[in-house]
């Protein structure tokens, strides 16, 4: 409802009580789903008022599946896992679809990766691969689980990806053997 635009922000929502008649669940359920919508930045729980929506992108309400799910460090480590194996998909799709201006726009990412460590560059290396893909709803899911992992680990994502001993230099050169696989339109990687 809130994604959707059914409730706009400032829309007061209904009691719990008849939040948990509407949708047919306990009170518990209804105050769980509040705490996370809260957790989500989506309402806010105004004392003695109520609880309301808050202005929010429409664009970033994109799942159920959000960072306040992934407390524990076995998320975090299975969300890596999900990021590679479309990462992996990503490359081997732009291997076959990319045309000379994705080829364009990865190398130009590259390029500012030998200048620029952060991870925003690295972002838009990958999101170049994924676009490459010529697959939007791929581009979508890596847009999203990128931004899940930026909101989760932030700075240490080096840390988990690489590991201590990963230099800029090795970095640099995994990113080169990306693009050359897509260059070369092989796809194994």
């Amino acid at each position: 409802m809130i994604k959707d635009g059914t409730l706009k922000p400032d829309d007061q929502l209904l009691p719990v009580h008849q939040l948990a008649e509407q949708f047919q669940v306990g009170r518990f359920a209804v105050r769980e789903a509040l705490t996370a919508l809260r957790a989500m930045g989506l309402i806010e729980m105004r004392q003695g008022e109520g609880t309301y929506v808050k202005s929010f992108e429409a664009s970033a309400v994109t799942s159920p599946l959000h960072t306040t799910v992934l407390i524990k460090h076995e998320d975090v480590a299975d969300l890596f896992e999900v990021r590679k194996v479309l990462e992996v998909g990503a490359v081997q799709a732009a291997a076959q679809r990319r045309t000379e201006q994705d080829l364009a726009d990865m190398q130009y990412w590259l390029g500012k990766m030998r200048s620029d460590e952060s991870e925003t560059t690295d972002f838009r290396f990958h999101m170049a691969i994924a676009k490459a893909a010529h697959n939007t709803i791929l581009l979508e899911l890596m847009n999203h689980v990128s931004g899940m992992i930026a909101d989760t680990i932030g700075e240490t994502r080096r840390l988990v990806l690489y590991g201590e001993q990963t230099t800029t230099e090795k970095l640099a050169e995994e990113h080169e053997a990306i693009y050359h696989t897509v260059a070369k339109q092989d796809g194994n990687i």
